[in-house]
């Protein structure tokens, strides 16, 4: 649809150009013959007799930006498919990039969310909770909460839905809420019984749940007790004790999440003499270790698309340009004859190239947004994060690939001799 209706409008604006073109040149002496291919020698002369330089110029600008837009509408499908791989490599980028920073922000502002100051794992223990084993023994929530420093410790078993990887808190409700003003339910109410779960308004939203009605969690059937408004650390919650039967974890939980008196590092060094060996974290650092910038894992798969996007906006410019310019031979000798330098004839080139560009970067951003829309409507679970740091890194990479991808064909119509290129047939 794109390609057809991109075609359509080339051609259209193409033929609009020519007639413009045509009628300013047979007011100027006749040098029509110039793009007609007829006379072309006796033209040029005529034009270097009776047009002095400072006329010059004005002709020569029109005459480069109408070569500029006729090859781009010349061969309106390769343009439009060149615009389309131009923006597929935005659109990637963006994508990519985006879905990366959504997700860490939204885990990041949920684990804030359930309201503790610092956090407490085995050792050896990932940032990432779904990593986390049970193999903490929940009895430490006592030894924790007798602390000076501590206000309120609540243990969590984490589960992981292999159906679809979604993460389960396996929580005492009563401890959970004690960590902040609860949660917020917008219908129903707390689990009663072993087999209720509480499912936050993102959750509810994708799944299209309700209170009281079934829903798998974990290979087991739960009734929804109640919806709350998301940003609590999970999307589902279920009571601890039968988390730890599904898990077959009993009497043990993945993490602690501790609330202080007011004085977070105080706390902090409480719990460490405590558990010398345990990981202990406070909030605000785990923080900001949730960033895309501080997870080296994430560098490497980050470096491979930007890399496979530049590969990309290079090799379709340098094969578009290149056969642009063996197509165009003749024109652009026509230039080099009426007094083009080849300076002058390798910015015509860049400049068709930056045209495509502009076209690419537009069409990337405009199907970049409209895939996130309609993510956010049809997937309310799945954050995306669109930065305008990312953004202006997808166009100057963009811009990279392109101009380099230009530049051989650029030098190579520069340097072709006006007479032979007058002579290409």
């Amino acid at each position: 649809m794109f390609i057809a209706l991109y075609a359509f409008s080339i051609r259209l604006f193409h033929k609009l150009f020519n007639k413009t073109v045509e009628n300013f040149l047979r007011k100027s002496n006749g040098i029509s013959l110039i793009l007609r291919g007829r006379g072309v020698r006796l033209a040029a002369r005529e034009a270097s007799r009776r047009i002095g330089r400072m006329a010059e110029k004005p002709y020569k600008g029109f005459v480069i930006w109408h070569l500029l837009w006729s090859n781009l509408g010349v061969r309106p499908l390769r343009s439009a498919l060149s615009v389309l791989a131009l923006a597929l490599q935005v659109f990637l980028v963006l994508l990519i990039a985006g879905l990366t920073s959504g997700a860490l922000a939204d885990w990041r502002t949920r684990v804030e969310g359930v309201g503790a100051d610092i956090i407490v794992q085995p050792p050896s223990s990932s940032i990432f909770f779904a990593f986390s084993s049970a193999v903490m023994p929940e009895s430490l929530a006592e030894k924790i909460a007798g602390l000076p420093g501590v206000d309120e410790v609540a243990p969590v078993l984490i589960v992981v839905d292999q159906k679809n990887l979604g993460m389960v808190y396996g929580i005492d409700y009563g401890r959970f809420a004690g960590l902040s003003n609860g949660f917020t339910f917008i219908s129903g109410g707390p689990f009663q019984q072993p087999d209720q779960a509480i499912a936050d308004d993102l959750a509810a939203q994708s799944r299209k749940l309700r209170v009281g009605q079934k829903a798998i969690l974990l290979g087991h059937e739960f009734t929804i007790s109640g919806i709350v408004v998301h940003g609590k650390g999970a999307r589902f919650f279920i009571p601890i004790k039968t988390a730890q039967d599904i898990a077959s974890a009993e009497g043990r939980v993945s993490m602690f999440y501790v609330r202080s008196k007011g004085d977070t590092e105080g706390a902090r060094s409480e719990l460490v003499n405590l558990l010398p060996t345990y990981k202990i974290r406070s909030m605000a650092e785990y923080s900001t270790l949730m960033s895309s910038s501080n997870l080296p894992e994430l560098k490497p798969f980050m470096h491979t698309f930007l890399t496979l996007g530049v590969i990309i906006s290079f090799l379709v410019v340098l094969l578009t340009m290149h056969t642009m310019v063996f197509e165009r031979t003749r024109d652009i000798g026509v230039l080099r004859a009426l007094g083009s330098s080849r300076l002058e004839v390798c910015w015509m080139i860049l400049g068709e190239t930056l045209v495509m560009v502009g076209l690419g970067v537009v069409f990337g951003l405009l199907c970049t947004y409209s895939v996130v829309a309609i993510l956010h409507r049809t997937s309310p679970t799945l954050q995306i994060a669109i930065e305008g740091g990312w953004i202006l890194r997808a166009i100057l990479l963009t811009i990279a690939g392109a101009v380099a991808g230009a530049m051989y064909p650029a030098l190579r119509a520069a340097r072709n001799d006006p007479v032979d290129a007058l002579a290409y047939e």
